[in-house]
């Protein structure tokens, strides 16, 4: 371990610069199902794995949660980041296909969650969430703000409700989604 970073945001980040002699330089596809075995051990779910930085130093990033946390509400902390991390590098020693110099990045989904998961669309319904598409969506607009309702039509198209207008959008059209912080009235 060469460097640790806490970072400020609204969710716990806990960097990692991590160096591992003799390793591939490139990371394979299967290496999202074996950290999403390792999370799942301990209890956590994979939201994100984004891969980034340059052929030098290349960026492994993990957005993790607690199953069934509602947004806003992670009980997820930097103990628990922490605790990804060391087994997420202790699973990595084990594999030839980890970098041999990377930045290793866990963190909680935040406030605005991607929604990555068909199943995303179920679980966060009447939250508000922003969609943007590869194309336009509505109206000739590539953005839409709206109160996701669900799916419809065999988890083809995600129901919206936009300005008390139900509509959908084929699953397919949707290049990034993301809950949509909103304060409640809790009172």
């Amino acid at each position: 371990m060469v460097g640790l970073k806490w970072g400020d945001g609204l969710g716990p980040t806990f960097l990692l610069w991590v160096s591992f002699a003799g390793a591939e330089t490139d990371m394979s596809d299967g290496l999202e199902s074996a950290i999403e075995r390792v999370l799942e051990d301990l209890g956590y779910e994979l939201v994100v794995l984004e891969r980034g930085g340059g052929r030098r130093r290349p960026l492994l990033r993990l957005r993790v949660d607690r199953p069934g946390d509602q947004p806003g509400h992670s009980s997820l902390t930097a103990d628990d980041c922490a605790e990804v991390s060391r087994a997420v590098l202790e699973m990595l020693e084990g594999r030839d296909d980890a970098s041999a110099d990377f930045v290793l990045e866990v963190s909680s989904p935040g406030i605005e969650r991607p929604l990555v998961r068909v199943a995303d669309y179920e679980r966060f319904a009447g939250e508000q969430v922003r969609i943007r598409g590869f194309g336009p969506l509505l109206g000739g607009r590539k953005q839409v703000d709206a109160v996701l309702l669900g799916l419809e039509a065999a988890d083809e198209a995600v129901l919206l409700d936009v300005d008390g207008e139900r509509v959908t959008v084929p699953v397919s059209a949707i290049a990034r989604a993301n809950l949509r912080y909103s304060p409640r009235d809790d009172g």
